[in-house]
């Protein structure tokens, strides 16, 4: 497709009296892999849970592959909401791994990852088993595949569900702070998968607090703090030469 793959207007989000999100607008071009970094509390999750209508915005316009994400225009400019299989077929396009694995406890690896394609895709199981098998050997788990997640690592599961996500073919990967759950020692396998993936041409939302991911990996960092993108650049700009305070004080606290 030609333009971003994501272009986000003036999204507003609020929970009760919260207001979240106070007017999110940025564009995700095909290929890039964009960091988000802020302090907790920023509008970071929920932002990326937007992004795949997980959470439903209360103002504003997201634009995922050139379609209005969750709501149809009408020729008033009014909006109605999509149906729930339109905005399922939106979502399989937005894959997302999560802090948590959330994988299913009672199937194996690679039933975990042929799931999606074989159930909501409708592909055959042997073409979905075939794909699963070559995503796992990907991620580097090809001799698990048949160990279910109690048996598996925290990074095993994580890599899993790397794979799951990648069965979908979206066009598009969303990662929620996806090391943060692991211990230290685990974390770098991780990132390594996901640096591969990057590197194929993957276009991607990392939700990090890994700043030698973000500083090695992104074509773009963001800021985020309080609901707003404060600035964001390249990683050199933002991480090594940031024009706000509010961006070296958190820089300062996470070194």
């Amino acid at each position: 497709m030609t333009g971003p793959i994501v272009q986000t207007q003036a999204v507003r989000k609020s929970f009760g009296t919260n207001e979240i999100l106070k007017g999110i607008s940025l564009s995700v071009e095909p290929g890039e892999v964009i960091c988000i970094i802020g302090p907790s509390g920023s509008g970071k999750t929920t932002l990326l849970r937007c992004l795949n209508q997980l959470e439903k915005i209360d103002s504003g316009r997201i634009h995922v592959n050139g379609e209005l994400l969750g709501y149809i225009e009408q020729p008033d400019g009014s909006l109605m909401e999509r149906s729930y299989e339109s905005l399922r077929q939106q979502r399989q396009r937005i894959g997302m791994v999560f802090q948590r694995f959330n994988l299913f406890p009672h199937m194996t690896a690679l039933e975990n990852v042929v799931e999606g394609p074989w159930r909501i895709k409708k592909q055959g199981k042997a073409a979905a088993t075939a794909v699963a098998t070559e995503l796992l050997a990907k991620v580097g788990l090809s001799e698990r595949e048949n160990h279910y997640p109690g048996q598996l690592s925290g990074g095993q599961q994580q890599r899993v569900a790397i794979a799951r996500a990648l069965a979908m073919e979206p066009s598009l990967m969303l990662f929620d702070e996806p090391t943060s759950a692991l211990d230290p020692e685990l974390v770098g396998e991780v990132l390594t998968v996901m640096k591969r993936l990057a590197q194929t041409g993957m276009t991607m939302v990392v939700v990090t607090h890994e700043m030698e991911f973000a500083k090695t990996v992104a074509d773009r960092v963001i800021f985020m703090a309080d609901g707003v993108i404060v600035e964001q650049g390249t990683p050199q700009e933002v991480l090594q030469n940031p024009v706000h305070q509010r961006t070296r004080d958190f820089l300062s606290r996470v070194a």
